[in-house]
């Protein structure tokens, strides 16, 4: 018998009527009792004496088609298409965010569509998934979330060629502030109570309209409403945030009730975005970029014109590294050092 080999197996009974199979792997001696090693529920010792060797020659049969089929192993050997699966599947349930996860399955459907009827993935396909984004800011985030899932099945055996796309430079935006917070804010409350609530937030709490704010539940405050506490897992730098909230007058309600539906559920995504255009269409003098970040920004500037603490300003916007505040800063035209901070040289 050839190393990779099996002879068929043969049925065997003791004199308690008690059935296995017997036969040869790899020149190896082999007696199973059941299928639990090839993932069988035949189990002949189960059943009835007289039905036993018929589900012992059941067995032998299954066995004899699974390891004939498989390299002759007890081990699974996958095809690409249940190794993609299995890879993804376990990507996808690490505690990943929502919508981020949304987008890692959209990318997962395109890749297994693409290794079903071609029988591979190949890396003009995976670079055309990004290159079809115009912005700079899509194709980014699209190239960036590709490649996570690309050095996942790398990593983890899977046949698969890493993208070589490079990121793209974001030309860096200046963010636009508000002039007069007090006289928008005014403005905002006579149209929306939930829109003007989102923006006094944004404004005095440094917090992201978006996601922070639209996802903040009364069990975020603490009793007095003075304080807003943010576990990591719903902040964007993924480090916890505890901000001051001022007085606004608000009631609390139950921990679990969202603060802007009064149920448990949010609105979706884009609630204060669609909310903001409607504000816009209706007041066409304001600034068109003019947005309810600005709100952010111009808290941010506040706070550094009164403190001069980049640390501080780190910690009120929940910014990773002081080195994203610096950034931030630039960003917004805010000049860091003053003529008084630099070196003078007398000139006679």
């Amino acid at each position: 018998m050839t190393k990779n080999s099996i002879s068929y197996p043969k049925v065997c009974k003791d004199k308690h009527s008690k059935y296995w199979i017997d036969f040869k792997l790899n020149n190896k001696r082999v007696r199973m009792f059941s299928g639990r090693r090839i993932n069988s529920s035949t189990a002949p010792n189960t059943f009835p004496i007289k039905h036993r060797r018929t589900e012992a020659l059941k067995l032998a049969k299954e066995v004899y088609n699974f390891l004939s089929n498989n390299n002759y192993s007890f081990l699974r050997v996958y095809n690409k298409l249940e190794q993609f699966d299995m890879l993804t599947v376990k990507k996808l349930k690490e505690p990943l965010s929502s919508d981020y996860k949304k987008i890692l399955k959209r990318l997962v459907s395109l890749l297994r569509s693409e290794l079903a009827s071609k029988g591979s993935i190949s890396v003009e396909f995976i670079d055309s998934i990004s290159l079809k984004y115009k912005t700079i800011t899509s194709y980014n985030t699209i190239r960036r979330h590709v490649n996570v899932l690309v050095n996942h099945l790398k990593e983890n055996g899977f046949d698969i060629e890493r993208s070589k796309l490079k990121s793209k430079k974001q030309i860096e935006k200046l963010h636009k502030p508000v002039d007069n917070v007090k006289d928008l804010l005014e403005r905002i409350k006579m149209f929306n109570e939930n829109l003007y609530l989102c923006c006094v937030l944004t404004y005095c709490c440094l917090l992201r309209p978006h996601q922070e704010i639209r996802l903040l539940k009364w069990g975020d405050f603490n009793e007095d409403l003075s304080r807003i506490s943010l576990s990591g897992n719903k902040v964007k730098s993924k480090r916890n945030r505890i901000v001051p909230v001022p007085y606004l007058g608000l009631v609390k309600s139950h921990n679990n009730i969202n603060i802007f539906t009064g149920k448990e559920r949010p609105y979706n995504r884009g609630y204060f975005s669609t909310l903001w255009k409607r504000f816009k269409r209706l007041n066409p003098d304001i600034d068109k970029d003019i947005t309810i970040y600005s709100f952010r920004h111009s808290g941010a500037i506040e706070i550094f014109k009164r403190t001069g603490s980049l640390t501080k300003l780190q910690r009120a916007m929940g910014h990773s590294s002081l080195q994203v505040s610096l950034t931030y800063l630039r960003g917004l035209e805010v000049t860091e050092l003053k003529e008084e901070d630099m070196p003078i040289l007398k000139i006679h």
